[in-house]
């Protein structure tokens, strides 16, 4: 496996890549074992790229304290069979004095009214480097998880809207024993918080059981309150626009923003719930 911290080779070109900012957890196997397959049905390069982007944290001391954990990704990378990680450094993403566009955004990054609002400023960043990590890698194909429901959307939709011919490919969330949604901002839960944090999940399940959205959005803020966890949102929106749904809306999905413990933690699911 090749370790790349500068120029990115032309021959690794029409790889698939999965964009991450390190501190890989169990959480990604599922992610880098996709891309490895695709990569490998494609006789393509699997690349990772690991880069803590420094545009996506609005608060800069979430980016000071973010784990940096470079020689346990790599083996983790090698492990799985990633052909290549690609760790450039800040001034090859944003070369000094080079102006890099956020772009014309999709209205999914400004008026769903969910991370949106509570992160000013991130979905820019993700905007922001995706696509300069698209230019740096030139991929074929790229991998993300359901997880981030927003920002998968946004990258699907830019890509399409772009005409970037990049497939973007989700990846459903991988979850621990309990149903917590795996991340790794979860070893920060000690105690009674990392027992609390399982209600999202349990949630989200119960939510998938109702009939209509506007029940499954009532049920799965009753289970969060009954669990004393102070959401940010708890709502079921239109799975593509992550507007409120419509008659015309043919899919769903229930999405969770929480404080707990201290850590803020996101999840979704389709409603109905399909068992993911």
């Amino acid at each position: 496996m090749r370790v790349i911290r500068e120029a990115f080779p032309d021959e690794l070109a029409g790889n698939v890549v999965v964009p991450t900012m390190g501190a890989l957890h169990s959480g990604h196997d599922a992610l880098i074992n996709r891309a490895v397959q695709e990569a490998r049905a494609r006789s393509a390069p699997a690349v990772v790229t690991v880069f803590v982007n420094p545009t996506q944290f609005n608060d800069p001391k979430d980016l000071d304290v973010y784990p940096r954990t470079f020689e346990a990704d790599t083996a983790m990378c090698e492990r799985l069979g990633v052909d290549a990680v690609y760790a450039p450094p800040v001034d090859a993403v944003y070369p000094p004095g080079v102006e890099i566009p956020v772009g014309d955004l999709p209205t999914i990054a400004t008026e769903p009214g969910l991370e949106d609002h509570y992160r000013p400023g991130h979905l820019e960043g993700v905007a922001q480097v995706v696509r300069r990590l698209f230019v740096l890698t030139r991929p074929a194909a790229a991998c993300f998880g359901e997880k981030d429901w927003q920002q998968l959307q946004l990258v699907t939709q830019m890509s399409a809207n772009e005409r970037l011919g990049i497939e973007i490919i989700g990846v459903p969330t991988a979850r621990e024993a309990d149903g917590l949604a795996s991340s790794s901002r979860n070893v920060h839960l000690k105690g009674a918080a990392r027992e609390q944090a399982a209600a999202i999940s349990r949630g989200l399940r119960a939510a998938g059981l109702e009939s209509t959205p506007e029940l499954a959005e009532q049920t799965l803020q009753e289970v969060l309150r009954e669990a004393d966890i102070p959401f940010e949102y708890a709502t079921v929106r239109d799975a593509a626009t992550l507007m409120p749904p419509t008659p015309g809306s043919i899919s769903h999905r229930a999405l969770v923003a929480a404080p707990v413990g201290g850590t803020r933690l996101i999840d979704n699911a389709p409603w109905p719930w399909d068992g993911r």
